[in-house]
């Protein structure tokens, strides 16, 4: 009885492990356990009855000096114990790879993909089949090809069925996000196995082995074992991954979603015909995350922490948001500016209706589909109409987006020329402001979280919440503007209220003309003292939003306002070069971690 295997797994893959958890801990959820648990399951089922014949065959040999002892059909458990470690350990750096990923877009090479999609797909399909048969013929010459043989009749089959089945979602993935996640912890463990092997903790027997190292002792047989083995794994992550994309992606297939898909649901996805997706929803979704990844950093980042279905409609709405303020703050002409506004309301009325019983905007009944597609066709150049299409109306109140296109019709007025050129004349304009084009947006976001995993939440929490997303988003605008004050001015815009302006005896022409004042360097402080009080006041209620939304909500709110922190710590009188404060990413990272772990 030895403890040299048990050692090798105290120095090396424990410790790994353990450092992944925690760096992942932040962004696991239970679907990440329960895939992460499936994959362990198939993966130890898969190798036990292959392992056990390499020991009984004398392929391989584990000295009795270097184990504990227990066995489990000729398997040490520390051999054991590597199926799961190994499956564990590659599944975490692959999720670190992939959790930025929004899959269901990936989904787009499932009909009608490019040819060198379909190819590249086939070549693999011949390639495993090649070499599973070139593995057949290296088992029955036997010998010295004995073992590469038997492992390439044993992982290729399996990586042919996966790739059969996800081929050419794994291909449209971007590379890095499969590549890294099989070449680095191959990489590792063929130095793990270099050590071993050079203490002979395990040994492969001589005339059922080439003879050859890829480096110092390490065999040709055994680094291939692992590159094939972590290639499996990643394939069946990716697998797994394609039908959860099809479960969250299309609502006509799946209305109701659970926070953690059954097995049952995943089959369903597995099984339905890809004649039933609906394409134009994942063009439009791949549209929409181009242009969250365009114009905004801070919620991009803070969006890949949400998960589901969530996600996908989050990520909608704010590329409607989006759209709906280029479409108007593009606009050249005070006309052109009221024919944009009176369109999007027009598109809002074919959703909602005011109920002058309970005095408030309501769903309508029903939607005339075909009227409204029409007039988004005719209506709206074709970089809209997917926003307009897929903003999922049905879950979203109505007031806050009628309020929405009121606040981008405010924010139009600085780009004509008027006698109101600057609307923003008093500090309650200000907050009217912030309400319109920010505690809005803040509103909706929590109006989706309430639908998709607020089922516990009472009444009086479901209110709360929505006040103090409100008052969020408004802290989250002053923030915004604090740091554009240079950026705006150089488009003639002024967001700080005329009033306050004129307590420091400026008006918005001398900001424009000069913002490097140090009265405009105490108006900014003053606009981040108030949203820090407003942040103050809102942050305590978002520790009720449900658990699965929580912590990336609370990313996206603390990234933002550590574009605040920065701000405070900058001199912009010394600064006259600096245009906007950014947030450095490796700052950025630490934010969003920080604030999932105290969430």
């Amino acid at each position: 009885m030895a403890f040299d295997y048990a050692i090798v797994h105290l120095k090396f893959t424990i410790p790994l492990a353990a450092i992944l958890t925690l760096i992942c801990y932040p962004i696991l959820t239970r679907i990440h356990l329960f895939q992460i648990t499936a994959l362990i399951i198939l993966a130890f089922t898969a190798t036990l009855p292959w392992d056990s014949y390499l020991i009984k065959t004398g392929v391989w040999t584990y000295p009795p000096e270097v184990i504990i002892g227990p066995k489990w059909l000729g398997i040490p458990y520390e051999e054991l114990f590597f199926f799961v470690i190994q499956t564990y350990i590659t599944s975490l750096i692959y999720i670190l790879f992939n959790k930025p990923l929004l899959h269901a877009k990936y989904l787009r090479s499932q009909r009608n993909a490019e040819p060198w999609i379909v190819w590249t797909k086939l070549a693999g399909q011949v390639f495993l089949l090649a070499v599973t048969l070139f593995g057949a013929c290296c088992v029955k010459k036997g010998g010295e090809v004995t073992y590469i043989g038997l492992i390439l009749v044993w992982a290729p089959p399996f990586a042919l069925i996966t790739w059969t089945m996800a081929g050419r979602f794994i291909i449209s993935l971007p590379l890095a996000c499969t590549a890294f996640p099989i070449l680095l912890p191959t990489l590792y463990l063929w130095l793990v196995d270099e050590l071993a092997l050079g203490r002979g903790t395990w040994s492969i027997e001589n005339g059922t082995k080439l003879g050859q190292c890829l480096f110092g002792v390490l065999e040709i047989e055994e680094a291939t074992f692992f590159l094939v083995t972590n290639t499996l794994i990643v394939f069946g992550l990716a697998t797994f991954d394609q039908y959860l994309a099809v479960i969250y992606a299309f609502p006509h297939l799946f209305p109701e979603v659970p926070q953690s898909p059954t097995p049952l649901m995943l089959l369903q996805g597995r099984f339905t015909g890809k004649s039933k997706y609906d394409m134009k929803r994942i063009e439009g979704i791949d549209e929409a995350v181009s242009r969250l990844k365009a114009k905004s950093r801070s919620f991009y980042l803070a969006s890949s922490a949400f998960t589901g279905r969530l996600r996908i409609d989050l990520v909608l709405l704010y590329s409607f948001c989006r759209m709906a303020d280029d479409l108007i703050d593009n606009a050249t002409t005070e006309q052109e500016i009221k024919t944009w506004v009176a369109k999007l309301i027009q598109y809002l009325d074919f959703h909602y209706v005011y109920n002058k019983g309970s005095g408030k905007i309501v769903h309508r009944l029903t939607v005339d589909r075909p009227r409204l597609a029409a007039f988004i066709e005719q209506e709206f150049p074709e970089s809209a109409r997917s926003a307009l299409q897929l903003l999922p109306t049905l879950i979203l109140p109505g007031e806050p987006l009628y309020l929405l296109i009121d606040g981008f019709r405010m924010d139009s007025q600085f780009n004509v020329e008027s006698s109101d050129k600057f609307p923003i004349k008093t500090e309650d304009d200000l907050v009217a402001y912030g309400r319109r084009v920010a505690g809005t947006v803040g509103e909706l976001c929590v109006a989706l979280i309430v639908h998709h995993c607020g089922d516990h939440l009472t009444p009086k929490q479901i209110t709360d919440l929505l006040d103090s997303s409100r008052e969020m988003g408004i802290a989250l605008q002053y923030v915004n503007i604090a740091r554009d004050i240079t950026t705006d001015a150089k488009i003639s815009r002024v967001y700080l209220p005329t009033s306050w302006l004129k307590e420091s005896g400026l008006t918005p022409e001398m900001v424009i003309e000069n913002t490097f004042r140090p009265e405009i360097a105490r108006l900014r402080e003053r606009l981040l003292s108030k949203a820090f009080d407003m942040y103050r006041h809102a942050r305590p209620v978002m520790q009720s939003i449900p658990d699965s939304a929580r912590g990336p909500m609370i990313v996206a709110v603390e990234n933002y306002m550590e574009i605040g922190r920065v701000l405070g710590e900058r001199d912009f009188l010394e600064a006259r070069d600096a245009t906007r404060a950014t947030v450095p990413k490796g700052r950025r990272m630490w934010v969003a971690a920080k604030a999932l772990m105290s969430s």
